[in-house]
C-alpha cells in the first residue's frame, strides 16, 4: 500500500519548471552575448574583400624587408627590437604600436616608442599575462609593415 501524501503534480507546476528553466538558459546567454559584444575591439579592415586583393602583394614586400621583430617588458619599460636579416637593428621611418590585451580593448595604450640605435623603448607598466603589440612600421623605402608580437609578462 502507498501513503498518498497530497501532493500531486499539476500543469502549473510543468509550466513553471519550463519556463524556470528556459528562463536561466536564455538569461546566461543573453549575459554572454553583451559581454561579447561589449568587449569587441572593433572591425580590423573597412572592407575585407578589398583587402584581400592586396594581401600577397603586401606580405611578399614586407617578407622582403627580412625584419625580425622581439618584445619585452621589464622595470616598467617595454622594448621593441626590429633587426634585418643580417641582426642590425632598424630603423623605422615610422612606427607606432598600440600595447592591450588580447581578449579586450580597456587596457589598450598607444605609448611613444623611442629609438636608442639599438632597440625601441617606452615608459608602460603591464600587469602580468599575455599582452598583443599591434605594431605598425614603414620602412626608410616606405614599405609598410605590419605585426602582432605576443609579449608574456611575469
Amino acid at each position: 500500500m502507498t501513503e498518498d501524501t497530497g501532493f500531486r503534480i499539476k500543469g502549473w507546476h510543468v509550466l513553471a519548471g519550463f519556463v524556470g528553466a528556459f528562463g536561466i538558459i536564455i538569461g546566461v546567454n543573453l549575459v554572454l552575448a553583451f559581454q561579447a559584444v561589449r568587449t569587441f575591439p572593433g572591425l580590423e579592415v573597412k572592407n575585407s574583400y578589398v583587402a584581400s586583393q592586396h594581401f600577397d602583394d603586401d606580405r611578399a614586400a614586407q617578407e622582403a624587408l627580412g625584419w625580425t621583430v622581439q618584445a619585452d617588458a621589464r622595470n616598467g619599460m617595454v622594448y621593441l627590437s626590429i633587426t634585418d636579416t643580417a641582426g642590425e637593428p632598424v630603423r623605422a621611418r615610422d612606427l607606432h604600436a598600440v600595447v592591450g590585451r588580447a581578449t579586450h580593448v580597456k587596457e589598450d595604450v598607444e605609448p611613444e616608442f623611442l629609438f636608442d640605435g639599438r632597440v625601441y623603448s617606452a615608459p608602460v607598466h603591464l600587469g602580468d599575462g599575455n599582452w598583443n603589440i599591434r605594431m605598425t612600421a614603414v620602412a626608410q623605402d616606405g614599405t609598410p609593415f605590419r605585426q602582432r608580437v605576443v609579449l608574456h609578462v611575469e
